[in-house]
């Protein structure tokens, strides 16, 4: 870090790096990662592990990560724990860290963290008091703000300010286009085993069209384990196109933004293929989408649910299951109609995590049941999935 020292000798850490709020704080810290300024809105994350995931997840884009786990980066960074399918695109926007990025000593890791993150275009941030963001956070709402890095410690303050002021945040906002896969692909690659690493499905007894409106690659992983030929079309791709490739089931994947915004050329597409009682599972962005088509409303949360640890009931089941979550918008259960089943509720604060048609193969989820990061309670739902697909084909 460059020092500027007073009259006295005495010398005091020059901040590399800032993360400026929309009401003007200012906070200082060591900058890591790419050199620049990006503008987002801030938001915490309370997972241990899977930061190679999460930074990733196309699910963030617009958003700058602050880890509340400490020591982020010790294991390094790999090629296979990438979780966006599209890597034109970019998942997190920023990261603020606590704790300075350590070597990594992991036998899977082959690049440092801070080298990563440059070369991805992901400005960092370390030395911060997190506890004390993530209390702002829960307190006032996630803020919008700029996190600049600047190795020589100069900044014009009052840009930065200005920028962050100006920002309109995620309300509003149509984030999809920047990560959606451009043509339509196909995907056969299996979940990743102790030994053998990825597999590949050669025998798909199912054909899933999956939306990709920002898709992580578990999730494709886990329909091709399921027993899933797996073709994967852009998010703006017509109903008609969709039921001309005919899918078995179709897929509505997670992603970023506003769900009433992405919802406008979405949605009619989601409820043509309901139409045609097509089997449908949506998780994420796909869920909240889903929500929006079957008559509901979605509602921007107060500091979202981001981390590997919440807990879920499936009211179907009683079942009580740990999730991972990446999400600053709900279903607003209370706008659901009549014929829509609430299937899941979040056990810290009551909200809406699942939904299901009563009269159709429909159903969806707000977690992240892929585990990438995050605990495999929720695998099921992918069996769940299948089933529907088995059903239908039978009944054809």
């Amino acid at each position: 870090m460059t020092q500027e020292q007073d009259k006295s000798g005495w010398a005091e850490p020059k901040a590399t790096a800032l993360l400026v709020l929309a009401d003007g704080t200012v906070l200082e810290g060591t900058g890591l990662g790419a050199t620049g300024t990006a503008v987002g809105e801030v938001c915490f994350n309370t997972a241990m592990t899977g930061y190679e995931e999460i930074l990733t997840d196309p699910s963030y884009a617009g958003q700058i990560i602050t880890f509340t786990f400490p020591h982020i980066g010790n294991i390094g960074t790999n090629s296979e724990d990438i979780e966006s399918a599209n890597l034109a695109a970019s998942g997190a926007r920023g990261v603020v860290l606590h704790t300075a990025i350590t070597e990594p000593s992991n036998y899977r890791n082959t690049r440092h963290l801070d080298e990563w993150l440059r070369a991805r275009g992901i400005v960092g941030l370390s030395g911060l008091d997190t506890r004390a963001l993530t209390r702002l956070i829960r307190e006032n709402g996630m803020p919008n703000a700029v996190i600049a890095h600047e190795p020589s410690g100069k900044f014009d303050l009052d840009a930065l300010k200005k920028e962050a002021k100006a920002w309109p945040g995620l309300l509003g906002m149509d984030l999809v286009p920047m990560v959606t896969s451009g043509q339509r692909f196909s995907w056969d690659e299996t979940p990743w085993e102790w030994g053998k690493g990825y597999g590949r499905q050669e025998k798909p007894e199912f054909h899933v069209v999956a939306v990709d409106f920002g898709i992580k690659r578990n999730i494709l992983r886990l329909l091709a384990g399921a027993g899933c030929k797996v073709t994967v079309v852009p998010a703006k791709t017509s109903a008609e196109d969709i039921i001309a490739l005919k899918p078995d089931g179709v897929f509505l994947s997670n992603g970023p933004g506003d769900p009433a915004e992405t919802g406008k050329y979405a949605v009619p597409v989601i409820r043509q293929v309901i139409e045609k009682n097509i089997p449908t599972f949506g998780i994420c962005l796909g869920h909240q989408m889903l929500g929006i088509a079957l008559g509901g409303k979605t509602e921007k949360m107060h500091q979202g649910h981001h981390g590997a640890n919440h807990p879920v009931k499936d009211l179907t089941t009683g079942k009580v299951e740990i999730t991972s979550m990446n999400h600053g918008f709900a279903v607003d259960k209370d706008s659901l109609p009549k014929n829509v089943e609430q299937t899941h509720i979040s056990l810290f604060d009551g909200s809406n995590c699942g939904l299901a048609l009563k009269d159709k193969p429909v159903f969806s989820v707000q977690y992240h049941p892929e585990a990438s990061p995050g605990p495999r309670d929720s695998h099921y739902l992918f069996t769940r999935f299948v089933d529907l697909m088995r059903k239908s084909k039978q009944a054809a």
